[in-house]
C-alpha cells in the first residue's frame, strides 16, 4: 500500500489511545462467582451461543491481523489500531470460552459463521466487509446478549465486548468515509464488496444474520427464558435482526454508500418502513 486512501482512518490514533486505556481481563473483570446452575436447556443455549462467538471472534482477529505487516510506517496509526483490535478479539475468544466451561457445560455444535471473510485480500475491502457490515451485526448481537443474560457475569461479558466492538466499527466507518470522500472513483467498488457480502449472507447458513439455525435457536431459548418459550424468544430475535439491518443501513449512508436501492431483498425486508 502506497497511498493514504488505501488504509487511512482519521480516528485511528484516538481509537488506539482509547483501546489502550480500556483494556480488560476476563480473569479479573468478570464476576464469575455470579454464575449459578441453570436448567439444561438454558445452559446448552448459552454454550451454543458462546461456542459460535468464539469461532466468530477468531475470524475477526485473524482477518485484520493479516494486514499488520502490510501497513507502511508512514501510516503507522492504522497499524497500531489494528494491533489493539487483534488483542480485543483474542480477549473475546478467551471470555466466551471461559463461559462455556465455567458452569459445567462444554463446547457444542454451533455451525459456522463468516468464514468467507478469510479470503479478503484488500485493506479497504476488509474494512467495508468486516467492520462496516459484519462487526456491526456482532455488536447488535452482543447488546442482545447483555439483555438476555442469565447473570451479572454474562451481562458484563457482553457489555465489555460490545464496548470494544464500537471501536472497531468507528475505525471502519471513518476509513471507508475517507475513501469515498477522497477517492470517489472507488465508490462502486465498495458497493460491490457489500453486494457480495449481503448475497453470501442471505444464501448461506448465515441467512439469519451473524448467526445460523443452531445459534438462532439458542438465542430464542435464552430470550424466551426456556425451550418451552422459544416462540416468544424468536420474536425478540427478529427484532434484533431488524435492528442489525437498520444500523447497517445507517452506517453505510453515513459513509456515502446509500444501500437503499441495492441492498439484498431478503435483508431490505427487515428494514420495513425505515427503507
Amino acid at each position: 500500500y502506497h497511498y493514504k486512501g488505501d488504509l487511512w482512518s482519521d480516528s485511528a490514533m484516538l481509537l488506539y489511545e482509547e483501546a489502550t486505556q480500556r483494556q480488560w481481563a476476563s480473569a479479573t473483570d468478570i464476576p464469575w462467582v455470579k454464575v449459578e446452575p441453570l436448567s439444561d436447556d438454558l445452559e446448552m443455549a448459552v454454550c451454543t451461543l458462546c461456542t459460535f462467538l468464539t469461532q466468530v471472534e477468531f475470524i475477526a482477529g485473524d482477518v485484520p491481523g493479516r494486514f499488520l505487516e502490510q501497513v507502511p510506517t508512514d501510516f503507522f496509526e492504522s497499524q497500531l489500531f489494528l494491533g489493539t483490535q487483534v488483542m480485543d478479539e483474542a480477549r473475546h475468544q478467551d471470555v466466551f470460552r471461559k463461559r462455556i466451561f465455567v458452569n459445567g457445560g462444554g463446547m457444542s455444535d454451533a455451525g459456522f459463521g463468516a468464514v468467507n471473510l478469510l479470503s479478503i485480500d484488500d485493506f479497504t475491502e476488509m474494512t467495508a466487509v468486516l467492520h462496516l457490515f459484519a462487526e456491526g451485526l456482532v455488536q447488535s448481537l452482543f447488546r442482545m446478549g447483555e439483555l438476555i443474560s442469565q447473570n451479572d457475569a454474562e451481562k458484563r461479558m457482553f457489555r465489555l465486548s460490545a464496548q470494544d466492538e464500537s471501536r472497531h466499527l468507528a475505525f471502519g466507518v471513518t476509513h471507508v468515509k475517507y475513501v469515498v470522500e477522497n477517492e470517489p472513483w472507488r465508490t462502486e467498488e465498495l458497493h460491490h464488496y457489500l453486494d457480495i457480502q449481503e448475497r453470501q449472507t442471505t444464501q448461506s447458513q448465515q441467512a439469519s444474520l451473524t448467526t445460523n439455525p443452531l445459534t438462532g435457536e439458542a438465542l430464542a431459548i435464552l430470550a424466551g427464558g426456556g425451550i418451552e418459550k422459544m416462540d416468544d424468544g424468536f420474536k425478540m430475535v427478529l427484532q434484533m435482526r431488524r435492528k442489525q439491518m437498520i444500523e447497517y443501513a445507517h452506517r453505510a449512508k453515513v459513509v456515502g454508500l446509500d444501500r437503499s436501492e441495492r441492498m439484498a431483498p431478503e435483508l431490505r425486508e427487515l428494514l420495513g418502513d425505515v427503507a
